[in-house]
């Protein structure tokens, strides 16, 4: 199980054992490279942990803890951990400033505490197998057990062909959950229970003035940027051109002492190139900057299959392909790297939250003539290749206008419809996206803050960050993202939607403040995300893996597809009677980690109901 999760953790293996538990541990050495070795076992042999993460503020809760009597043998934030769940126990987690999913065992309690931090930053499972559990950071250590079953779940299923991705706590495998962001799990005596320890309250003060929020955000993205940048190895900043990589880079530069260093992907000549930002903010600053041309001349094959081994749970996201590369070349100059991951679920950067804006009026226009608009764009629209083209937003925003305002907020994201899902998937559910949004009231809190709210608690760690810390982790890459800082999180849910959005201006507060901080071209520069000409590649480089991959009899054998749908999604595609590239990525990655992994997919006699899952708003 330790072997296979090797390259998260290739600078020490150890392994804890008594009569009743297992305990593997792999360490990417960050903090104290000569401690901190795990597992980490307490003084009187009681309790013992393994960890996977940073806590930022384990200097100061160190200082608590020596107060109070407790003795420490390394400076590594995971004894610190350890020593804070002995004095506190599982009031412990919401000490915790950082990213971690961690296991910690009490001997004489026979008692196994699992958590995760509260934006879901670090993955962790665990399956439920009568009165055992079995868990760890990927899914892989999990199927490496002999009882597990590798079956397909078939509403995990649906809601990847859905959404790009599974929202927790499901899997793709039946039976394999996530610990949700935010909580512990307590195993004992056979038995499971889950515990919630944080969740975001959205409660928007009205009355705050827009120069308190700046002085306010400003001082916290220092304290962040400062403390996410601890470390004993080299480090970076990942740099796209946009508002919040550049953000994290002003931060970062101030507080360091040297040159840093930068990393991006260009993509030359194309309309997903971001090059002209990034190299322009690199030069404002003065970094040391590497970049990679991600081109069709790249061992795209080679890479995309890797994909299926490192991937873990199958990402949708096409997103995930610049990320392998950009962690790759990441990792040949440091070990840790600061992200912008976040700042659009936070102040609202999508252009999803337009799209939810823009689809009210379109609502008052009856139902019938909206969907005969809708066809009439499939129709007469011809397609484009470029990145976020105007064909492509409008024909979604045409189609998602039939939609229930919930429901079409998924699809705005999202790939497949209802009638796609039904063409492809002989197990397609009715009425899917719904049950994502039973019991979340945001009549008070207002449209976007209900959006946000959603996209922080599934979008975003579950495709966001589950793809960034898989691509990465591949190749043994600590990635850091300042803006989840819990602290930033809990100030943007607290801010009118005023200072989110303003007119059409997004990110409103956070461009405010960086104005005459950041060049005005990055400031002004419109949303564009991190992808890859999916359309272009599938009638081209990426053909013949396509047509391979996902052949009538590759279909025909998992049952649950239908061939004939599958090849009329693909005929469209190469004729170009419809731009699907994003819908056949996530079928071929589904493709190639099923046959990596020798996952049964076949229509169950009745499908699953679906797990509970704790989603609710504050007011």
């Amino acid at each position: 199980m330790t072997a296979s999760i090797a390259h998260r953790g290739p600078d020490q293996e150890g392994v804890y054992e008594s009569a009743a538990v297992s305990l593997g541990a792999v360490r990417l050495k960050i903090i104290d490279l000569d401690g901190g070795d795990q597992p980490v076992v307490s003084d009187d042999g009681t309790t013992v942990i393994v960890f996977n993460g940073e806590v930022y503020n384990h200097a100061e809760l160190r200082r608590q803890l020596e107060q109070k009597g407790h003795r420490f043998h390394s400076h590594c934030d995971t004894e610190v951990v350890l020593h804070a769940f002995m004095e506190w126990g599982t009031d412990c987690f919401a000490r915790l400033r950082g990213m971690f999913g961690l296991a910690l065992w009490s001997e004489p309690q026979r008692r196994l505490v699992l958590a995760r931090d509260r934006m879901g930053i670090k993955p962790l499972y665990f399956r439920l197998a009568g009165s055992e559990i079995c868990f760890g950071s990927e899914v892989k250590v999990i199927l490496e057990h002999p009882a597990t079953r590798r079956e397909l779940d078939a509403q995990a299923l649906d809601d990847y062909l859905s959404l790009n991705y599974v929202p927790g706590p499901r899997t793709l495998v039946k039976g394999i959950e996530k610990v949700p962001p935010g909580h512990w799990l307590e195993w004992k005596g056979g038995k499971a229970r889950l515990e919630q320890y944080w969740d975001l309250r959205f409660r928007p003060d009205r009355k705050l003035s827009e120069e308190a929020a700046l002085e306010q955000l400003d001082g916290l993205l220092q304290s962040a940027v400062r403390e996410h940048m601890v470390s004993d190895v080299p480090l970076g900043v990942w740099s796209s051109g946009g508002i919040d990589s550049s953000t994290i880079l002003h931060y970062a530069a101030a507080a360091s002492p040297s040159r840093l260093k930068t990393f991006s992907v260009s993509f030359a000549g194309r309309s997903f190139d971001e090059s002209p930002w990034f190299r322009e903010v690199a030069s404002v600053y003065g970094t040391d900057h590497h970049e990679f041309d991600l081109n069709p001349e790249v061992e795209l094959q080679d890479a995309i299959q890797e994909f299926a081994y490192y991937s873990d749970e199958p990402t949708a996201d096409a997103g995930a392909l610049p990320v392998w590369f950009l962690s790759r070349m990441s990792r040949r100059h440091v070990t840790v790297a600061l992200s912008g991951d976040g700042g659009d679920e936070l102040f609202g950067g999508y252009v999803t939250y337009i799209a939810d804006r823009l689809a009210q009026p379109l609502r008052l226009v009856p139902r019938v003539l909206r969907a005969a608009a809708a066809r009439a764009a499939e129709r007469l629209v011809p397609v484009s290749d470029d990145k976020i083209s105007f064909e492509y937003k409008l024909k979604r925003l045409l189609r998602g206008s039939t939609l229930p305002p919930d429901e079409a907020h998924f699809f705005w994201n999202g790939t497949c419809s209802e009638a796609q899902r039904r063409q492809l998937s002989r197990s397609a559910v009715a009425g899917n996206l719904g049950r994502w949004i039973a019991g979340l009231d945001g009549s008070r809190i207002g449209y976007l803050n209900r959006y946000l709210y959603l996209d922080q608690h599934f979008y975003l760690p579950d495709d966001i960050l589950m793809k960034v810390d898989r691509m990465s982790m591949a190749h043994s890459l600590e990635v850091r993202p300042p803006l989840l800082d819990h602290r930033v999180v809990e100030f943007a849910a607290g801010l009118p939607q005023r200072l989110k959005i303003r007119g059409l201006t997004q990110k409103y507060l956070l461009k405010r403040l960086m104005k005459g901080r950041l060049p005005g071209s990055v400031l002004h520069r419109k949303k564009m995300g991190f992808d890859v000409p999916a359309h272009d590649w599938f009638r081209g480089p990426l053909r013949d893996l396509l047509l391979d991959t996902l052949s009538g009899r590759a279909v025909a054998a998992t049952e649950v597809f239908d061939p004939a749908g599958v090849n009329a999604l693909i005929r469209d595609h190469l004729e170009r009677r419809a731009n699907v590239g994003y819908h056949l990525w996530g079928l071929l990655i589904l493709f190639l980690w099923m046959r990596r992994w020798g996952i049964e997919a076949s229509i169950p006699g009745d499908l699953a109901e679906p797990l509970p899952v704790r989603a609710s708003v504050a007011s």
